[in-house]
């Protein structure tokens, strides 16, 4: 008897109550913030119905979130390659004016020139390339029309007024 309890309650999760309107929503990756609030009303009250669309949705807002701090991250590792890089060879020239530095860190630091200055261009463009990656997840997915909803519903709307006079 359990056993046919648990297979209903996961063909509930896992079937669509609304194929029609959960392949809607899904075309549009189970994003609705971008339509209008009168065209809202239906999809919002099938994802607060269906389980399986409020888990599909859910899921899209979680890789969402990943790819951007993903390019965040590769963002701050090639910043930080390039200032390492720049600060080796800054290093290195100063090794080469003939200082006399018996200091074993500096023989290592004794990286060619070419070298040095190829890994930091390698690194600036991966700075480049992950702020166009960057770019492109902000753009391509709901993350500031969520962010905009936060807004909208947690700041009052006297503080809200008060923030757009500020940045007027």
């Amino acid at each position: 008897m359990s056993r046919s309890t648990l297979s209903s309650r996961d063909l509930s999760t896992d079937t669509c109550n609304d194929p029609v309107v959960g392949a809607i929503l899904s075309g549009w990756r189970y994003d609705i913030s971008g339509i209008s609030p009168d065209l809202r009303v239906d999809y919002e009250a099938h994802l607060y119905g269906c389980a399986h669309c409020r888990k599909r949705q859910r899921l899209h807002r979680t890789v969402d979130v990943l790819l951007l701090a993903a390019t965040t991250l590769s963002f701050v590792a090639f910043l930080l390659a390039a200032l390492v890089m720049h600060r080796v060879e800054a290093l290195s020239h100063i090794g080469n004016v003939h200082l006399h530095l018996d200091d074993p860190a500096a023989k290592l630091l004794r990286i060619p020139s070419s070298i040095t200055i190829s890994l930091e261009a390698v690194a600036i463009v991966g700075m480049v390339v992950s702020m166009l990656l960057w770019t492109l997840v902000t753009i391509t997915t709901p993350i500031p029309s969520m962010i905009s909803a936060i807004f909208h519903e947690r700041i009052s709307p006297e503080l809200r007024e008060r923030l757009r006079k500020q940045a007027a």
